[in-house]
């Protein structure tokens, strides 16, 4: 008997327990996990500032279990089930405090997740700690993790250093709480006590996802990563157990305006196809015996082999081995640093645009 593969309700909000509800999504179905599960803070008595004014505190039922014990085992509850749930080679994403990320962390090793990074949020505007017998907690932890190791996973390394200005990211991130307007609010008062910026998904679904996957949150609040999912173009799934919270974040989401799709595909030059510089002559672009000249002291110049290598005062070698003979420093991208001429005696540009120009019409090809 043929089992029909239920289908995975993008786009909508299941209310009710995620452990229970988890169990009812089909194996394998989602690309990514985000959760920002319940820290059990343990708070036991009200919170005020030195004016006597009350802090508003995470105290929520939610946030509250019994002991370590009840808290470990509905960890590792959820755990497995978004584990079972996640394609091979899919990443989570658990955030807490020091009150339960150590614990969260164990339990995720000893699921078989192999962990990848931990993140580190330090907050630009973090709450102090107003009875001053502690330092002020002024950050969380992430910790991203793929379902098994040595499974091949998404890392967007380009888009992160294009959000750090050209910078390879660290794992210190500096980010405010989520404030303003984004914050929402019912009757002047919040109305989720640890609603997150939507500035720390954007690098979270930024980093691991592409434009159409599926990312699931199992603590989804009032929506955050739905909201942001929404912006960039991914598929999102939402369970949470508070009916209020659900319908703030359907709302919310709703007044989304996605990116133009044409703005979404990462610049990622690992997922574009590779184009070794031989098939520049097998394409007819450059041929056997022409001269490429070396950009920063264009009298030199190397004489292109019918295999594809460059000769260089007898000396033989691929576009970036001879570049680095004559680079001053050592390193060489032969792309960037031989020119050619279209027509003889003509203005000299780099060879990367003949690349670039071959994978374009490789691209429409596979198109078509």
């Amino acid at each position: 008997m043929t089992r029909i593969r239920p289908e995975l309700p993008t786009g909508q909000v299941l209310v009710g327990d995620c452990r229970e509800l988890l169990k009812s999504l089909p194996d394998g179905a989602v690309d990514a996990v985000f959760a920002d599960p319940p820290y059990n803070l343990q708070l036991r008595q009200e919170l005020r500032r030195p004016n006597r004014s009350l802090v508003d505190g995470v105290d929520d039922a939610w946030d509250q279990f019994p002991d370590l014990t009840a808290y470990d085992a509905f960890s590792r509850e959820w755990l497995a089930e978004c584990r079972r749930i996640l394609k091979p080679g899919g990443t989570i994403w658990v955030m807490g405090s020091y009150h339960n990320i150590f614990r969260l962390g164990s339990i995720l090793q000893d699921l078989g997740y192999w962990i990848l990074n931990d993140i580190i949020w330090i907050k630009s505007n973090p709450m102090p700690n107003f009875r001053g017998v502690r330092f002020t907690n002024a950050h969380e932890t992430l910790i991203w993790a793929v379902r098994a190791r040595g499974e091949t996973y998404t890392f967007n390394h380009q888009a992160m250093r294009a959000l750090n200005e050209d910078l390879q990211m660290r794992s210190d991130w500096y980010l405010p709480l989520c404030n303003g307007k984004e914050r929402l609010r019912r009757n002047g008062v919040k109305l989720h006590a640890t609603q997150k910026p939507e500035a720390l998904l954007y690098r979270v679904l930024t980093a691991c996802t592409l434009p159409g996957q599926v990312v699931l949150d199992p603590f989804f609040g009032t929506g955050t990563t739905g909201a942001v999912a929404e912006k960039l173009g991914r598929r999102w799934l939402g369970i949470e157990q508070d009916p209020d919270y659900a319908r703030a974040a359907l709302e919310r989401i709703r007044a989304v305006q996605p990116a133009d799709p044409q703005t979404l595909a990462p610049d990622t030059p690992r997922r574009l196809p590779r184009i070794p510089f031989g098939a520049l002559l097998e394409n007819n672009l450059l041929s056997p015996g022409q001269r490429l000249y070396f950009r920063s002291d264009q009298s030199l110049s190397a004489v292109i082999q019918a295999d594809g290598c460059l000769e260089y005062n007898d000396q033989r070698g691929s576009i970036h081995a001879v570049a680095r003979l004559l680079s001053a420093d050592g390193l060489a991208n032969g792309w960037q640093l031989w020119l050619y001429e279209a027509v003889p005696g003509g203005p000299r540009q780099p060879i990367d645009r003949l690349r670039q120009r071959l994978r374009k019409y490789l691209q429409t090809e596979e198109k078509s």
